[in-house]
């Protein structure tokens, strides 16, 4: 499955694991075997295949651009409140306050900092996913409205720092804000400042989740150059072109970044599985309480070694969402290196990558394009595109002249995988923003830069209409 559905426990994301954990209950584990077995279960054929799409927003308030709260007539609880109404979603509440909204398979939710997040049905088409997507933005549009709210299309908050944003009612928040700058000094800025459009996908056995992994892993930093849209910060240029990723380079290197052992010859479950044991907890949920439990790692849950505790199938379900590699994998993959971008990109951004993962042809063409790059290398690239996007220097050649062999693979890709809809014989046509941004030679970051330092001389307001979605 790849967007989530109930047996997932709710939607995926970036940074908190979206609708509430389903920790408590769930049936007991005690072998690493058992683990392996729950992601070897998403295993699917190849006519079953779907892709979920997630994106962020960042709100402000119109009159000021001051962040929203969760709090009052015009927050966040009152903007869930009126979309439940407005279009009959399902309330998911923690304690007394509405953190979440449930319909069709989709879910809407809160990041930490009161980001928007759809979490989209597993579907078929890029048709299916963009009618989504604009669906859930005319809606929100419609409901934002009369609160006076507008939301961003950005990839970090572009007026103000921490703590100026305020606090969603989340507990397991509480716990991530206590643990997470232990590891990494921007882990806060994560958290609340960032945001991102992701997609998800199915694979068939291990030897196609491995090859998928792979290269969805190696060709990470060219996605990443495409999508930078990141360069405003605190009101002036950031220093990058997608501070996103910057940002994320400095939360936590036990579960962020690039893993190495996608590339090695045992790549598979087992090795996945066995890395994810060691990853410090976040949390584990009993009796519908959240208890902070950093102090083990899931290995020692599984073993017996957190006094008065069974490891369960939830419990696994739940660690997993609060691991964050470039690439991450559950019962599907999940590719997450992209800033969060106007509408039109926010459509091609599942159409890429389906076009790279799904079509056999295209999965090893988009290899061909990384796979002599060293570790140091992969490394340094996602440093480098952070920094300059599409003018990043690359090991294969520049950032753009890989994005546009990147985009020429993916075409292929949708041509011969052949999905039409609204009158056209595949999905090519979603890549086309992506095209647009190859011909001028600048990732969205580089182009808002240019206005930002140039037409609209440094006036936020500019930005903030620029980027309203």
């Amino acid at each position: 499955m790849s967007a989530p559905d109930k047996s997932d426990g709710g939607a995926p994301d970036k940074s908190d694991g979206g609708a509430p954990d389903t920790s408590d209950g769930g049936a007991p584990v005690g072998s690493v075997s058992e683990l392996v077995d729950w992601i070897r279960s998403g295993e699917k054929p190849a006519s079953a295949y779907r892709v979920g799409t997630e994106h962020e927003k960042i709100g402000l308030l119109k009159e000021d651009f001051s962040p929203v709260p969760y709090e009052g007539e015009r927050g966040i609880g009152a903007l869930l409140e009126a979309i439940a109404r407005e279009d009959d979603w399902e309330r998911v509440f923690e304690g007394e306050n509405l953190i979440a909204l449930a319909k069709d398979g989709a879910s809407i939710t809160l990041e930490p900092g009161g980001q928007l997040e759809l979490s989209g049905a597993p579907l078929l088409t890029t048709f299916e996913t963009c009618a989504e997507f604009n669906s859930h933005l005319d809606l929100v549009r419609r409901v934002s409205e009369p609160l006076g709210l507008v939301w961003l299309s950005l990839g970090m908050h572009p007026v103000h720092d921490v703590p100026a944003i305020p606090r969603m009612p989340k507990a397991r928040y509480d716990i991530m804000r206590s643990y997470l700058p232990t590891r990494g000094h921007l882990a806060l800025d994560m958290m609340h400042l960032s945001c991102t459009v992701q997609a998800n996908f199915d694979f068939s056995d291990e030897a196609d989740m491995v090859r998928k992994m792979r290269t969805a892993t190696g060709i990470s930093p060219i996605v990443s150059a495409l999508f930078a849209n990141s360069a405003i910060g605190l009101g002036k240029p950031s220093g990058f072109v997608s501070r996103r990723l910057e940002i994320w380079k400095h939360t936590d290197p036990d579960r962020c970044g690039l893993l190495p052992f996608v590339f090695d010859e045992d790549f598979g479950y087992r090795r996945y599985v066995e890395w994810a044991l060691d990853v410090p907890m976040f949390f584990l949920v009993r009796d519908g309480e959240y208890r902070a439990a950093h102090a083990h790692r899931f290995r020692d849950l599984l073993e017996g070694r957190v006094p008065g505790e069974q490891a369960s199938l939830a419990d696994w379900e739940t660690h997993l969402t609060t691991l964050f590699p470039d690439v991450r994998l559950k019962r599907f993959i999940e590719v997450r290196g992209a800033d969060a971008v106007p509408s039109g990109l926010i459509c091609a951004l599942p159409a890429l990558w389906k076009g790279v993962l799904y079509d056999r042809d295209a999965l090893e063409a988009a290899w061909a394009l990384v796979s002599e790059w060293t570790l140091p290398e992969r490394d340094a690239a996602t440093d480098a595109v952070a920094r300059q996007g599409l003018a990043a220097t690359l090991p294969g050649g520049g950032a753009l002249e890989l994005a546009r062999e990147l985009l020429a693979i993916a075409s292929e890709g949708l041509r011969r995988i052949g999905h039409a809809g609204s009158g056209d014989p595949d999905e090519r046509r979603f890549l086309e923003p992506l095209r647009e941004i190859a011909e001028l030679g600048q990732s969205p970051g580089e182009q808002i830069l240019a206005r930002f330092q140039g037409e609209w001389q440094g006036r936020i307001s500019e930005l903030i209409e620029y980027a309203r979605y």
